[in-house]
């Protein structure tokens, strides 16, 4: 197998700007400098003539690069903001709906170079970017076998399923079949050469050039996220409803492996109230800096927080945020958790309307202006007038969905002197690891 590019969703704008920094060609002219590309009736505006596609390549992959201009990232999330954006590769540019998409085509193993360097800090130890690495790949892999498979037996894939009780739904990267992922936390954080590698994210992604993590003869689904709380959720309860024996039940410790029944209330209440030891249990700044970023390190309780709501503001965000409008919020119940304590099924109670909702990234999107950092919480009322709360506080654990590698854990693993293939098998149980190209 030789080496795989990668089509990467960067912008989404009626209007593109862009600057080409090198020599690129398009239909054999060759082309440099500032250009704009405008939605026009449902084909792309460039130079006064109209086009279905428009694709930038450059002379030289190795050292010519673009500029895009205004490219948002941390979509929906408390971070977000416009930045210019540098890229190596080819551009091209697509109409979706109403709007052009710009895309980056690239080599694997320098998109990985980006996000490594986009996803963590480039101090990080060794050992956990080159366990990065390793899951950033397998993922990506993992995702476009997925698309092929499922463009192949034209399968009607449904993350959505609504009735008068319940709204269950789930957030992919299935919403993409125009490209394989797109650049931000949706899929991976990839922003280009913007965020400058170092030589230790490149010795890492050297060192594991090609390899993957494999489970029964297939690459692995290689889900990670910021801060699992202290327990791995199940794929099951956050996606479709399928069981991956590589994310699995697991206590994030070697020291203690004991972990409660985290599905029962009654656990979860206890968990989530508690601070209980895991590798991801730290405030060792050294360590967290070298998972987050500057805009992640603005938040700093993540392994047990805290957000509280007055009534009016909590039925004002609920009606913003899905469009339902549930009356005065009288409770919050939980319905189902998953094996981490994290909500599947939330039932919101209201003056006007009663109705269950889920998985869990839609639950952490309705009860928060972006989003909450995860749907581990429990639920406290107070200030309660003829049976209306007048204050929520949802007291949490953990930052994301939880499956998989727990980035802030592995780092501790890390700096605890743990090598990168024991750390992926710790969060990837009785995966393999495995080289797919040289």
């Amino acid at each position: 197998m030789r080496e795989p590019k990668v089509e990467v969703g960067i912008l989404f704008e009626p209007q593109i700007e862009f600057v080409l920094l090198g020599t690129y060609q398009l239909n054999g002219e060759e082309l440099s400098g500032k250009q704009t590309a405008t939605f026009n009736d449902g084909k792309i505006l460039w130079k006064g003539r109209l086009y279905d596609e428009l694709l930038f390549v450059p002379a030289n992959e190795r050292t010519d690069s673009f500029d895009l201009i205004d490219v948002t990232i941390g979509i929906n999330f408390h971070w977000e903001r416009k930045e210019d954006q540098r890229f190596l590769g080819a551009l091209k540019i697509i109409v979706e709906g109403k709007k052009l998409t710009g895309i980056n085509v690239i080599a694997i193993e320098d998109y990985l170079t980006s996000v490594i360097s986009s996803e963590m800090s480039a101090t990080a130890s060794l050992e956990l970017l080159k366990a990065h690495a390793v899951i950033s790949r397998s993922w990506l892999l993992a995702q476009i076998q997925k698309t092929k498979e499922i463009a192949d037996t034209h399968s009607n894939y449904s993350a959505y399923t609504e009735t008068e009780e319940e709204l269950i739904r789930w957030y992919d990267r299935e919403d993409h079949t125009r490209f394989d992922v797109c650049a931000d936390d949706h899929c991976q954080r990839y922003q280009g050469i913007t965020r400058a590698s170092t030589e230790i994210v490149e010795q890492a992604i050297a060192a594991t050039r090609g390899q993957v993590l494999t489970s029964e003869g297939k690459i692995c689904d290689a889900r990670f996220s910021k801060c699992c709380g202290g327990a791995f959720e199940e794929f099951e309860y956050c996606w479709e409803d399928v069981k991956y024996p590589y994310l699995a039940k697991q206590r994030d410790s070697k020291t203690i492996t004991e972990l409660p029944d985290l599905r029962q209330e009654a656990e979860a209440d206890k968990w989530i109230r508690t601070s209980p030891e895991a590798f991801c249990n730290t405030k060792d700044k050294k360590v967290l800096s070298q998972v987050l970023n500057n805009y992640d390190q603005e938040t700093t309780d993540f392994y047990r927080w805290k957000v509280t709501y007055t009534q009016q503001e909590l039925s004002e965000l609920i009606l913003k945020r899905s469009g339902v409008d549930y009356g005065q919020i009288l409770d919050l119940i939980p319905i189902e958790r998953g094996t981490s304590g994290r909500l599947v099924k939330l039932k919101i109670i209201g003056t006007n309307r009663t109705l269950t909702i889920g998985k869990e990234l839609e639950i952490r999107r309705t009860l928060s202006t972006s989003h909450l950092y995860s749907s581990a919480f429990v639920v406290d009322k107070t200030e309660i007038s003829n049976n209306i709360p007048g204050r929520f506080t949802l007291i949490g654990a953990g930052w994301g969905h939880g499956v998989g590698l727990c980035q802030i854990g592995a780092a501790v693993m890390g700096e605890q002197g743990y090598v990168y293939d024991e750390i992926l098998l710790h969060y990837y149980i009785g995966a393999n690891i495995e080289r797919l190209y040289e």
